[in-house]
């Protein structure tokens, strides 16, 4: 008689960072969600930058925007910057596309034809 293993409920464990967020109040969780966006644009720019050995004025002259604008979105100090300055950015660093997602449909965005410098 062959004898049948039951199913094993693995249960995912919870971050550190998953335990603090949930302990954080509506307005604290909403002002670390903001930060934490900065933070991921910062890193993304960061990461494509050390990738392609881009330096910060040359970032700048292919997104057709100035080295200040490049280094505070970088630096995560630019909070509030235009889209129009990010998808600059985006499309200097050789992006083409966006995929945003809604409902579990995702839309691509084509921006290789927008601002253009």
């Amino acid at each position: 008689m062959i004898k049948k293993n039951k199913p094993i409920s693995v249960q995912r464990a919870t971050s550190t960072c998953e335990e603090f967020v949930d302990v954080l109040s509506p307005k604290k969780k909403l002002e670390f969600d903001e930060e934490y966006k900065n933070l991921v644009v910062s890193e993304l720019i960061l990461a494509v930058m050390e990738q392609d050995d881009i330096s910060v004025r040359k970032l700048a002259k292919l997104a057709g925007v100035s080295p200040t604008i490049v280094q505070a979105m970088r630096s995560g100090a630019q909070k509030d910057f235009s889209m129009q300055s990010f998808f600059k950015i985006l499309k200097g660093l050789g992006f083409k596309n966006l995929i945003v997602e809604r409902n579990g449909h995702s839309y691509p965005l084509d921006i290789s034809h927008l601002y253009k410098s």
